[in-house]
């Protein structure tokens, strides 16, 4: 009879770990451009349930990128290298949220009421707004990395892009969609487990940053990024009354933006700034994971 129960929970955890494994590969195709099994199961609630591996699917994409920034800076000159690994990061993740980044700003610029904003932002044209918006936002990060020495920015990116996620997940499970008819008002959220798992992941992934620059500087750049997320947070909800998946994309951008800005001068010198972003297909695509 113990044998038969050990046999029993040792399927049942074989069955947990492919279905976990499963739901990790289901974000990391829909989040980047990285090769996925094509077998991949489809239903809204693994869809739901995936979300949860967000933050993790962002530290990944980070890691790829401060992996290339650390390998370039051993033989280029730090811009240089920071450039390319900004660089791997887009290439990885298809930009986009660059891509989203530049819909919202667009939206927001020359949209005079809500329909007007949702379907500027649905445009896949780039408009002024979305350029100048585009430029600013990547010459900022550059900039900023550029000012860290290359093992802090490393760390900066991947820390970044996990809680850059991680704001998109808190967005999904604590707002509504814009799209109140149709199919995209069924829009899947986050489950309260999935909110959970991944904000204690999005922890996780900023020790190594708090190991490198200290509690005081990691803070003070979550802070304002969380600030600044909010702000862009209530702004969409005032114009166009909820969050869209291109929506979604700004807010990280702009969150991540702020913390970098606010860490760098923090305390001169004391404090370092945040950098990077996550990514994924096209935020044209409304059915945001």
């Amino acid at each position: 009879m113990i044998a038969v129960q050990r046999d029993g929970e040792t399927m049942e955890l074989h069955r947990t770990l492919r279905l976990e494994g499963t739901l990790f590969l289901m974000a990391l195709g829909y989040l980047t451009r990285l090769p996925v099994p094509a077998d991949l199961p489809e239903s809204d609630d693994l869809t739901v349930r995936a979300v949860k591996y967000q933050p993790a699917v962002g530290a990944l994409v980070g890691g790829i990128a401060a992996t290339v920034l650390w390998l370039a800076s051993a033989v280029l000159p730090g811009m240089v290298a920071v450039l390319l690994g900004v660089a791997a990061a887009i290439v990885v993740t298809g930009a986009f949220h660059e891509d989203g980044l530049a819909d919202a700003a667009d939206g927001l610029g020359a949209g005079r009421d809500r329909n007007q904003t949702l379907h500027i932002m649905n445009d896949a044209r780039l408009g002024t707004y979305g350029g100048l918006a585009l430029g600013l936002v990547l010459a900022l990060r550059v900039a900023l990395l550029a000012a860290m020495p290359p093992l802090e920015a490393g760390l900066a990116l991947i820390a970044a892009h996990g809680v850059a996620r991680m704001g998109v997940v808190h967005v999904m499970a604590r707002n509504t969609s814009a799209h109140l008819v149709g199919l995209r008002a069924l829009m899947p959220n986050v489950t309260p487990d999935g909110y959970r798992i991944a904000l204690a992941s999005t922890l996780v992934l900023m020790v190594p940053l708090v190991l490198a620059v200290g509690p005081l500087a990691t803070l003070f750049g979550f802070v304002a990024a969380v600030l600044c997320a909010q702000v862009v947070r209530i702004l969409f909800i005032r114009r166009i009354g909820g969050w869209t998946g291109t929506a979604l994309a700004p807010r990280s951008r702009w969150a991540k933006s702020a913390s970098t800005s606010a860490s760098r001068s923090g305390s001169d010198g004391l404090t370092r700034p945040l950098s990077g972003a996550p990514g994924g297909k096209t935020c044209s695509e409304e059915r945001y994971f």
